[in-house]
């Protein structure tokens, strides 16, 4: 990525931006970020799109500095900032330890208010991503310079971060506008879309995302997704929307593809960089860096300064669970214990970069299998798949004879398998009809409105046709 952003840099000039306008048109070099991405407007002096999309390097960096944005700020990102930690708190996983004034103390005591900064974060950086993506979109169709197969890679690999960011702002908000175009005009006045409609346009820019990527990866370290990496989130998508035989095939794609990715039996080699079940991940921001998630979650003494497993997270865990092992750290001071997620076990930088934040794995797509072919009434098929993860964590084979029992064990084997990554067990809680049941016991503040977060205040201040609020808020 360095290597992108050095030669783009020696190619062009910086550009300057009007001081009442949050964001560029992207294309530089991504500096700067948009504050609401309804005020998003042309600057006085930029780059314009054809220099960009003139050049490889160039077109490139445009397109690797999308994924830098993901990886440091917004909804990917592994810090604390992050869905990885807040919807840890949000939910049954994690305990929030940490300083009063941090972020996070809304999210674990389900106090989020329309004017919440980190739900109004969430939404910016997210569309702030989007334009970007949209940016690569319009200027590689617009491109009369580039290869081909280049024109076909990055516009696939924009449509695919669109859909991505999209999937995670309809599941956290509901209904909410589908950006697909740089006009800050059109963007400033957009009303909501339907959340149906939402999931109809991300399966278009996956399926089309899949006849552009190329079937291996652009670089070795699995950092840019390939056609896979879209098949991958294809099929989540689908089963987000229970279209379990389209699930399935999706996810069954991704898992015959042994040239690419192969199970990995040994659970410490997981998160590995070099992992072959890792299907997407985001490099870090330097070489020698690490996956944000181990500093974001490791400490080593307590009490934890800022969050930890919940007991009741660590008493879901069968007796003999390898995860609980491998994937867990116990901290004591003598009196009490705490736990934290050891998935990535770099607290800080290393001499070479050993862990990078994996987005799409191996494993998801064994559960995805296995409940689309449960919900088809395939029970053997979701047995074999459900058992080859709990197999590699040490436990036997499921004991679930019928088909509500092997629902049941996949939601409890996502829960121990997908734990603090990136909001997974709150978009099954809600996707399983279960998020009041589970967390009205647990979680002191909770309300059922809290299933969806509120529309920034300021949004809908700035754009009425957001209206209306979500109810609650």
């Amino acid at each position: 990525m360095k290597k992108y952003l050095y030669q783009y840099q020696r190619k062009v000039m910086l550009y300057c931006i009007r001081t009442n306008i949050a964001v560029s048109l992207c294309l530089l070099i991504f500096l700067a970020s948009c504050d609401d991405f309804v005020e998003v407007d042309l600057p006085n002096s930029q780059l314009t799109a054809p220099a960009v999309f003139e050049d490889a390097v160039t077109a490139n960096a445009a397109m690797v500095s999308i994924y830098a944005k993901m990886r440091s700020q917004g909804l990917l990102t592994g810090s604390a900032s992050g869905l990885s930690h807040l919807l840890g708190n949000y939910t049954d996983e994690l305990m929030f330890y940490g300083n009063t004034q941090n972020g996070a103390v809304a999210f674990y005591n389900n106090a989020l208010i329309a004017s919440n900064p980190d739900v109004k974060q969430f939404w910016n950086n997210s569309y702030n991503q989007i334009y970007c993506a949209n940016a690569v979109v319009e200027g590689v169709d617009n491109s009369v310079t580039l290869p081909a197969n280049v024109k076909n890679q990055l516009k696939g690999e924009a449509l695919f971060s669109r859909a991505l960011l999209h999937f995670y702002l309809v599941n956290l908000y509901g209904d909410v506008p589908y950006i697909t175009t740089t006009d800050y005009r059109e963007n400033s006045e957009v009303a909501r879309t339907l959340s149906n409609v939402v999931y109809a346009k991300i399966i278009e820019d996956l399926q089309a995302a899949i006849t552009l990527l190329p079937e291996n990866y652009p670089t070795p370290e699995r950092v840019r997704p390939n056609k896979y990496a879209a098949h991958a989130l294809l099929a989540r998508v689908y089963l987000y929307n229970e279209n379990w035989e389209a699930a399935k095939n999706e996810a069954t794609m991704v898992i015959e593809n042994t040239g690419l990715y192969t199970w990995v039996t040994n659970l410490d080699e997981v998160f590995l960089k070099e992992s072959t079940a890792t299907i997407w991940q985001f490099s870090p921001s330097e070489n020698g860096g690490n996956a944000e998630e181990g500093a974001t979650f490791i400490f080593i003494s307590g009490p934890p300064p800022l969050s930890a497993l919940t007991e009741n997270f660590i008493n879901g865990f069968e007796v003999s669970d390898q995860r609980k092992v491998r994937w867990v750290n116990a901290v004591t001071d003598g009196v009490t214990t705490w736990f934290h997620p050891y998935k990535y076990k770099q607290q800080n930088s290393t001499a070479g970069s050993i862990e990078y934040s994996v987005v799409l794995r191996l494993a998801e797509m064994y559960l995805i299998r296995a409940e689309a072919y449960t919900h088809l009434g395939d029970l053997d098929a979701a047995k074999t798949d459900l058992n080859k993860i709990r197999n590699t964590a040490g436990l036997p084979d499921t004991s679930a004879v019928t088909q509500q029992e092997l629902l049941d064990a996949i939601l409890q084997e996502r829960r121990v398998e997908l734990f603090t990554e990136y909001g997974h067990r709150f978009f099954d809680l809600k996707r399983f009809g279960k998020v009041n049941e589970v967390l009205s016991p647990v979680k002191a503040g909770w309300s059922t409105n809290d299933a969806l977060f509120p529309i920034p205040e300021s949004e809908l201040l700035l754009n009425p046709n957001l209206s209306p609020q979500n109810p609650g808020y």
